[in-house]
């Protein structure tokens, strides 16, 4: 029998902010300080699209 291709054990469309990696990755791909990247992503709750729109949006502003 094949494996369930839709089955995945995570959703890569939210962010686990618990897990030490996810902060770390997040904070990197932004270029955050760990106190942005944890009020982003607090404010976002787990949705990895909104985290991500809210990080650009910061970087805008403070261009």
């Amino acid at each position: 029998m094949p494996d369930n291709k839709k089955a995945v054990g995570r959703d890569r469309g939210r962010v686990a902010a618990e897990q030490p990696y996810e902060l770390s990755y997040f904070k990197r791909k932004h270029k955050l300080t760990p106190e942005q990247a944890r009020k982003i992503i607090k404010e976002a709750g787990n949705s990895r699209e909104k985290a991500n729109e809210l990080a650009e949006r910061l970087k805008k502003a403070d261009a």
